[in-house]
């Protein structure tokens, strides 16, 4: 099961890419003013993720649809 972390930006570098579904950091969502991102990984959570909360495929669409992630501005 994919499970959901959101962190701060500033934290990436720390991340190992080989325990998330993202395979480095330009695949990463941000949010819009760049200060969040969203990690993605299937079973454990990551010890570099530790303490985050995480969330389920359903609760994750409903906060990435919030002003936080999402623009309404056409493109």
């Amino acid at each position: 099961m994919r499970t959901y972390v959101i962190a701060d930006t500033s934290e990436v570098s720390g991340f190992n890419f080989d325990q998330l579904v993202d395979i480095d950091e330009s695949y990463i969502r941000k949010s819009l003013d760049g200060s969040k991102i969203l990690a993605r990984y299937e079973g454990t959570q990551p010890s570099f993720l530790s303490g985050k909360t995480e969330y389920t495929h359903s609760e994750i669409l409903a906060i990435l649809a919030t002003d936080e992630w999402t623009s309404d501005e056409e493109i």
